[in-house]
């Protein structure tokens, strides 16, 4: 069940990027965030009254973990994705969205004492290299000033690092408790809002009047739905029933479902692109052997 779901959230948040790159433009990065938050937040909390799925007893060190976990994650990690969207683009930032198992991997050797195997290294090895093989590449469409293109490596790494604590947070609060994975979407995005509001700035609400356009909240809704709501409870899912590197590999397979979104968008796909999304999913494809 939780590789099952793990792909099901790498499909969903493939989908919601294509959404996201065309209306991150029109705001500032936490602001988006913050409202496709209170979009999922909303949803979550009336599927658990229409399902009536009581909040259980936590241990406050437990809740805490929780919050946190979606301080980092979701506060921090979703509002650099944003950033990182807008410098790099859908397919760039997806596929450096693959460094998130190796830096989970990492982390988890740390605190969970999940031991790498050698083919696990080797999997972290194809990953990177295919990652850098393709954000490598320079065509007349992928061209970017090296500010940009440095600021948004640079960006993106910090947002990887968060994902990968917020992962392995959540992680260890499975094991410590029995909760459904609707409440601990609940409470992570409670954290992550909680952060972004720290964030947000008094110039900031006056985006807000765009929400004015029926297109532009129709497809923000959607996007939301698609990849915060679904999205973070198929997460929840597959790290409540597998381990956190495996989730976070599998999860991070969205670069094997943007790339025929991209094609039937009209984008050009070049075969070095193909090969570095084989390299990095045959690197994640080796890392399963961590379970």
């Amino acid at each position: 069940m939780g590789e099952i779901a793990a792909l099901g959230a790498a499909f969903v948040w493939a989908l919601s990027s294509t959404i996201w790159q065309r209306v991150e433009h029109q705001f500032p990065a936490v602001v988006l965030n913050l409202l496709k938050g209170a979009i999922a937040l909303f949803l979550i909390l009336a599927t658990v009254l229409i399902l009536g799925k009581p909040l259980p007893a936590i241990n406050p060190n437990i809740l805490a973990v929780l919050l946190i976990s979606g301080g980092l994650g979701i506060g921090i990690g979703d509002t650099t994705f944003f950033i990182v969207l807008k410098y790099l683009g859908a397919r760039r930032t997806l596929l450096l969205e693959t460094l998130s198992p190796p830096l989970t991997a990492l982390l988890g050797l740390i605190f969970l004492q999940e031991n790498l195997s050698p083919i696990a290294c080797t999997g972290i090895l194809l990953t990177i290299g295919g990652v850098a093989w393709v954000i490598a590449e320079r065509t007349a469409e992928t061209i970017l000033p090296s500010k940009h293109l440095w600021q948004g490596l640079g960006i993106s790494l910090l947002g990887q690092i968060a994902n990968a604590a917020g992962a392995i947070l959540s992680r260890a609060a499975f094991t410590q408790i029995d909760i459904d994975p609707l409440w601990t979407v609940a409470l992570r995005l409670s954290g992550g809002m909680a952060v972004m509001l720290c964030f947000l700035k008094p110039t900031n609400l006056d985006s807000f009047q765009q929400l004015k356009a029926p297109k532009l909240l129709g497809a923000i809704i959607l996007a939301a739905f698609l990849g915060t709501y679904l999205g973070i409870f198929l997460q929840q899912i597959s790290l409540k029933y597998a381990p956190a590197a495996i989730a976070q590999a599998l999860i991070s397979t969205s670069p094997l479902f943007i790339l025929p979104l991209a094609v039937l968008a009209g984008e050009k796909v070049s075969i070095r692109a193909v090969l570095g999304v084989v390299g990095a999913i045959g690197g994640i494809a080796l890392l399963l052997g961590l379970k």
